[in-house]
């Protein structure tokens, strides 16, 4: 038989080259995916319809009676902020990290009006239902301009903001980014694969550098996509990246009462929908160190902590440095907030 006919022949029976390379599939709220810390559920209605937020409540051995609320961006899930839980926690903080509906392990509504507004509510309701009447919140990516919407409504409940390379610091449609349909955003998110995952975490978070503990978040996406239950991911991905794009808070920032840092890695270009803009205008989207530094002068009183080597996602880059610089701002914060 001939040796190229023998190879194919053997190659129908062999796992393909790339097998070991592909992400695991995950469950539709991300079953099979371990976080660090016992995983909590909080039923409630919205919208008409029952959901469920999935949370961490971590305590620490000693408190110093404060709270922290973290939350996530739109491409993370709470675990990402595993190194910060455990610095905080050590620190003496309460440390709540929610998965907002429409993410990770919770709810995948199939039909939900998804605004910065709701999230909000939803994360209001879940402290109140555990008795958490003041909290300190962060928020990285989306959870920035998640956090900032939050103060906005509930600034008695916010004793203090630290923004992680919030998004939404800019107005893409504004400045001239062409609008896209929840359609267009769902064609775009059903194409998603780690593959995709990486590439774009690489070149747009990481200024082109990576690491291999950067694959665990990969596969925690890409699982989710590559799951039994990835139609509804994409759907929930579509309607929430069609949330962050046409409500940006970047009008708002001098509304904001609350103290707030913002700790910025200068690496950074994220903005949503710069694969549309033209050549010329995609070049001046997500400048994040101009962007940090115009957020600073717009919010009164704002702190501005920056990471010249770090990008979109300092406390993965460099967990440590990144700890080290956020318990010294809500140490800041809190001193601001008792005068």
């Amino acid at each position: 038989m001939p040796r190229l006919l023998l190879l194919a022949l053997a190659a129908l029976f062999l796992p393909p080259l790339h097998a070991s390379q592909a992400a695991p599939a995950y469950g539709r709220q991300l079953e099979g995916f371990d976080y660090p810390y016992p995983v909590q559920s909080f039923a409630f209605r919205s919208q008409a319809q029952s959901l469920t937020m999935a949370y961490l409540d971590v305590a620490p051995a000693t408190s110093n009676g404060h709270t922290v609320v973290l939350l996530h961006g739109k491409n993370f899930c709470a675990a990402t902020w595993q190194s910060a839980i455990e610095a905080l926690s050590g620190a003496g903080y309460r440390v709540i990290a929610p998965d907002q509906v429409g993410f990770c392990k919770s709810s995948k509504p199939a039909a939900y009006q998804f605004s910065l507004g709701q999230l909000a509510a939803n994360t209001h309701a879940l402290l109140r239902e555990l008795g958490i009447a003041r909290a300190s919140l962060v928020g990285h990516s989306m959870g920035g301009m998640l956090a900032t919407r939050y103060a906005l409504q509930y600034p008695a409940s916010t004793t203090q903001l630290a923004l992680v390379n919030p998004i939404g610091l800019e107005d893409w449609q504004a400045s001239g980014v062409p609008w896209r349909s929840v359609d267009a955003w769902l064609a775009r998110e059903l194409r998603t694969d780690a593959a995709s995952i990486r590439k774009y975490q690489q070149e747009v978070y990481y200024g082109g550098t990576w690491k291999p503990e950067y694959d665990r978040w990969v596969e925690m996406l890409a699982g989710m996509y590559a799951g039994p239950g990835g139609q509804a991911v994409a759907w929930n991905q579509a309607l929430t990246s069609d949330m962050v794009f046409n409500q940006p808070v970047v009008h708002e920032l001098p509304r904001l009462k609350v103290p707030t840092t913002l700790l910025i890695g200068q690496r950074d270009r994220t903005a949503i929908g710069k694969d549309l803009a033209s050549p010329a205008l995609a070049q001046r989207l997500g400048d994040y160190p101009s962007l940090g530094r115009q957020a600073a002068a717009a919010i009164p009183g704002a702190r501005l902590v920056e990471f010249a080597d770090l990008g979109h996602s300092p406390q993965v880059e460099d967990p440590q440095r990144f700890n080290r610089a956020l318990l010294d701002a809500l140490a800041a914060g809190r001193d601001r907030a008792s005068r």
